[in-house]
């Protein structure tokens, strides 16, 4: 799978999860210490965080890494 499409489907799954809290992505992107903008970029595929970034959502979404990352090979 091209990075794109893994980068897409964390994104769809960060989004799942958030939704799933009831959390907004200005909620989630403040509670983050991000921009909002940065946080939409992530959860449409169109950012290439790194690890410290995903690690610091699932702090917050209270999730393990591992749930993000489910399913994207």
């Amino acid at each position: 799978m091209k990075k794109e499409g893994v980068l897409k489907k964390i994104g769809m799954r960060i989004k799942l999860l958030r939704e799933e809290r009831k959390i907004t992505q200005q909620v989630l992107a403040a509670e983050c210490n991000f921009e909002k903008s940065n946080m939409s970029r992530i959860e449409s595929g169109g950012s290439n965080f790194t690890i410290a970034t995903l690690l610091k959502i699932c702090e917050v979404l209270k999730v393990k890494l591992s749930d993000i990352v489910e399913g994207v090979d």
